[in-house]
C-alpha cells in the first residue's frame, strides 16, 4: 500500500489506459466460448448449445490447408523483405550528412504510412490496371504485352510485398534511427583512428549497438507470421487471384460475417491466437539463449 500511495499520481495517469485495455482486450475474451458453441445471430452466447470441438472440423478441409499455405507463403515473404529493409534504410539515412536532405528523405519515407490500405489499393489499381494503367502503358511503349497484374496469381504476392514495403518501411525506421542516435560518437572516432571504413563501422559498431532494438522488434513481429493483414489483402482480392490471395484473415471474414459460421470463424481466430502466443514465447526464449536479449 505504501508503494501504491507513493506513486498514486502516476497510477492515476495510467488508469484510463488500463481501463480501456481491460474493456477492449479482456472483456471480449468471453466471446471465445463461441468457438465451442452453436451460436446464431439473435441468440445469447451463454445459452447457445455446447458442441465441443465440432467447430474445429475445418482442420480437415482441403481449403483450409490452402489458406494456411497462402498465409505462410505471404507472411514469410513479407518477413524476409520487410524485416531487414528498415534497418538498412535507417543506416543509410544516418549516413546522410546534409541535415536538410536528411529530413526530406525521412519525411518522404514516413508519408506513405499515413495512407489507409484502401487508398493504397486504389493507387495500385490505378497504376496497374490493364486499361490505362501507367505500368501497362510503359510496357506497351517498350513493345511488350500488357499484364493483368490485379488478376494474376503470379503477380499478387510481389504486389502485396512491394506495397507493404512502400507503405511501412520508412515508418519502421523510427525505432532504429532512435537507437542509432544513442551510440557514443567517440566509438566512431576511435574506429576512424584505427583505419576502419564505413562498412567496418556499421558492422562492428552500429549493428551491435542497435541489436537489442532489433531483437525486440523481431520478437514483436513474429505473430505477423499468422496474420498477414486483411486490410491490405482484402481490397485487392478478386475471383481471378483468390487461389493465392485467400489467407486466414479473409477466411475468417468470409466464414463468419458473410456465411454466418460464427463458431468456426471464432475457432480459427482462437487457434491463430494460440499459435501466435507460442511463436512469441519460443522466439523470446531463443533470443535470450542466443544473445541474452528478450522482452522478459
Amino acid at each position: 500500500m505504501g508503494r501504491l500511495y507513493k506513486y498514486r499520481w502516476q497510477y492515476l495517469m495510467i488508469a484510463p489506459a488500463v481501463l480501456l485495455l481491460f474493456l477492449f482486450n479482456y472483456v471480449p475474451m468471453a466471446g471465445i466460448q463461441i468457438a465451442f458453441r452453436d451460436f446464431q445471430i439473435g441468440a445469447s452466447i451463454w445459452t447457445s448449445p455446447w458442441v465441443g470441438f465440432d467447430n474445429f472440423a475445418f482442420l480437415q478441409e482441403p481449403q483450409f490447408r490452402v489458406v494456411v499455405a497462402n498465409t505462410l507463403y505471404i507472411s514469410v515473404l513479407k518477413f524476409i523483405f520487410g524485416f531487414p529493409a528498415p534497418i538498412l534504410l535507417a543506416i543509410l539515412i544516418n549516413e546522410v550528412t546534409h541535415s536538410g536532405f536528411k529530413r526530406f528523405v525521412q519525411s518522404v519515407s514516413y508519408l506513405p504510412h499515413f495512407f489507409s490500405w484502401i487508398v493504397v489499393a486504389y493507387i495500385l489499381q490505378s497504376f496497374l490496371t490493364l486499361d490505362g494503367g501507367l505500368a501497362n502503358d510503359l510496357i506497351a511503349k517498350a513493345g511488350g504485352e500488357p499484364i493483368f497484374f490485379l488478376g494474376s496469381e503470379q503477380w499478387f504476392r510481389p504486389m502485396i510485398v512491394g506495397s507493404g514495403l512502400w507503405k511501412e518501411v520508412g515508418w519502421n525506421t523510427i525505432l532504429y534511427l532512435a537507437a542509432i542516435t544513442t551510440i557514443d560518437p567517440q566509438l566512431y572516432e576511435a574506429a576512424k583512428v584505427e583505419g576502419a571504413g564505413k562498412l567496418a563501422q556499421i558492422r562492428h559498431i552500429t549493428l551491435p549497438s542497435i541489436m537489442p532494438t532489433i531483437t525486440i522488434v523481431l520478437i514483436l513481429s513474429i505473430p505477423s507470421l499468422i496474420s498477414v493483414g486483411m486490410d491490405q489483402i482484402y481490397p485487392l482480392m478478386n475471383p481471378a487471384n483468390m487461389a493465392v490471395a485467400d489467407v486466414l484473415d479473409t477466411y475468417v471474414l468470409r466464414s463468419g460475417l458473410q456465411q454466418g459460421y460464427f463458431g468456426m470463424a471464432t475457432a480459427v481466430g482462437l487457434l491463430s491466437s494460440i499459435l501466435a502466443l507460442i511463436l512469441v514465447l519460443t522466439t523470446n526464449q531463443l533470443s535470450r539463449r542466443i544473445n541474452g536479449e528478450g522482452l522478459w
